[in-house]
């Protein structure tokens, strides 16, 4: 194995670990089920085309964390994971936030902001937009797959009902959850194209003078 290639294959074996060990007995099994779709799909498809689309260190760590807190809200159901009761024994409170379980809404700006260095590079090896276009099309991209996500969930919902697609659909009585969850990954893109754009200045290398 190349130097290079330790690093991320580092990553895989942590995530698969942190994958298998959330795996185990998860609150809900079908929820699990459909929530890992993502992961059977996605994670399969960078390492197959590890060669062909080789992203950088800095890509692959904020996917990794992308994927080990879908991870923890599969396990959980993201309605449920008990982040309170986390938070709570480090600080020594008791735990007893009242209110909505916003973990969902947290990922989704994460989904933004960690994918976004990806899918720049992504656009940069097959795309090489120029401009404005270089930034506009990353967020724009990141924003479709919000919607997209959203209407599968929608879908999925209707197709299994009951309690699997309300536990799926996890709005939490909110009417505007949709919305709101796209917002946010849209804010969260929104905040990764500027990091993206800052780590960029700041790796480029001074002009002559």
């Amino acid at each position: 194995m190349a130097t290079s290639d330790r690093y991320p294959a580092a990553l895989l074996a942590l995530f698969v670990a942190i994958f298998i060990a959330l795996a185990i007995a998860p609150w809900y099994r079908q929820d699990w089920l459909l929530e890992n779709v993502l992961v059977f799909v996605a994670v399969p498809l960078l390492v197959v085309n590890y060669r062909r689309l080789r992203f950088s260190n800095f890509a692959y760590t904020c996917l990794f964390v992308f994927f080990t807190l879908h991870a923890i809200g599969a396990h959980y159901t993201y309605s449920e994971v008990p982040w309170r009761e986390w938070l709570a024994a480090l600080s020594g409170g008791d735990g007893t936030i009242a209110g909505r379980n916003h973990y969902d809404r947290f990922v989704h700006f994460s989904y933004g902001l960690l994918l976004m260095p990806a899918v720049c590079e992504l656009f940069d090896q097959r795309a090489s937009p120029r401009g404005l276009w270089r930034w506009l099309m990353p967020l724009l991209f990141l924003m479709a797959h919000s919607v997209i996500y959203e209407m599968i969930e929608w879908l999925a919902a209707l197709s299994f009902g009951g309690e699997l697609g309300a536990a799926y659909l996890g709005t939490q009585g909110d009417e505007w959850d949709a919305q709101k969850d796209m917002a946010l990954a849209t804010l969260g893109a929104v905040v990764g194209l500027a990091v993206v754009a800052a780590v960029r200045g700041i790796s480029r290398p001074p002009r002559a003078r």
